[in-house]
């Protein structure tokens, strides 16, 4: 067996890709909190862009279809808001605890899916939804209960749920887009878009940036590539049912990198309302048991 055929190799690379993401977020949230998250949203989505389209356009394609232009356009239009709530977020709470409220996201996708695609959701994402509520509600709590819930983490946490529902929108429109694009396409657009429907908001949050945050902006475009195009590369060559347990690694890349950028301590809370989220999540994702034979 050679080493590109290895059975595992595409559970390295899916995890390689969430803990490039995961560092993306410790570089963005340092440059956010150097120029403020709007900035911070805005350079890193074109300096993607301007990373990742010169290698969709090497390849000579075609334009986008006027429906497949709709996609790009709609995903741009809610992944410009999602990141720019995120990033917020990221300004006003610890790395590893709002990586863990974001985990939520897939689960208010299941709803979502029903309300849009008729999908039916079953007794065990109905439970597993109760079960990420409650994680959240520990996390939240362990806030309250040591005092820490001030303004601030209040707006952090409202913050980051607008994220995660619009997160979860993006997933919709994910499986549609996946059908009808490439993955260097739907990044290109993706960043591009992204990045022009926020600079419609530059006359009344517009800030020159300092060059000290010109590092880690870079940084973080060049690892949202990188991660992108390694969970895309894994997710093409294993079961997504196999490759999801990945992304609950997040969690402890966001813990270590939250602690050796910003000395972030992990409570027990937060590693509690984890452990129910991720719980949830795989109780939601997993397949069902095919029925019993009948005689």
């Amino acid at each position: 067996m050679s080493f590109r055929s290895h059975p595992l190799l595409p559970f390295a690379a899916a995890l390689a890709g969430v803990g490039f993401l995961s560092l993306m977020d410790a570089f963005m949230k340092e440059a956010a909190l150097m120029i403020g998250a709007y900035m911070a949203t805005v350079l890193r989505a074109f300096i993607g862009a301007a990373l990742i389209a010169p290698v969709w356009l090497s390849r000579g394609p075609a334009m986008p279809s006027r429906a497949v232009w709709m996609l790009h356009l709609t995903r741009g239009v809610v992944s410009a808001f999602m990141a720019l709530t995120f990033f917020y977020a990221l300004t006003l709470l610890p790395l590893a605890e709002a990586i863990a409220l974001s985990f939520i996201a897939p689960l208010i996708a299941l709803y979502l899916a029903r309300v849009l695609l008729g999908e039916v959701i079953s007794r065990a994402a109905i439970g597993a939804s109760v079960l990420g509520f409650a994680g959240t509600l520990v996390i939240v709590g362990g806030r309250i209960g040591q005092g820490a819930f001030d303004e601030g983490a209040a707006l952090g946490v409202a913050s980051l749920f607008v994220s995660a529902l619009l997160y979860a929108y993006n997933f919709i429109v994910i499986r549609r887009q996946a059908q009808v694009a490439g993955p260097l396409e739907i990044a290109t657009f993706h960043s591009g878009i992204g990045g022009l429907v926020l600079l419609t908001l530059a006359p009344f949050l517009w800030e020159t940036p300092s060059g000290d945050a010109l590092v880690p902006l870079l940084a973080a475009g060049a690892l949202t590539v990188a991660g992108s195009l390694a969970i895309a590369w894994a997710y093409a060559r294993a079961p997504a049912s196999a490759l999801v347990p990945t992304e609950y690694s997040g969690f402890v890349w966001a813990a270590a990198f939250g602690w050796l950028f910003f000395r972030e301590a992990v409570t027990w809370p937060t590693l509690a309302g984890t452990a129910l989220i991720v719980t949830g999540c795989w109780l939601a994702t997993r397949p069902e048991r095919p029925a019993a034979a009948t005689t």
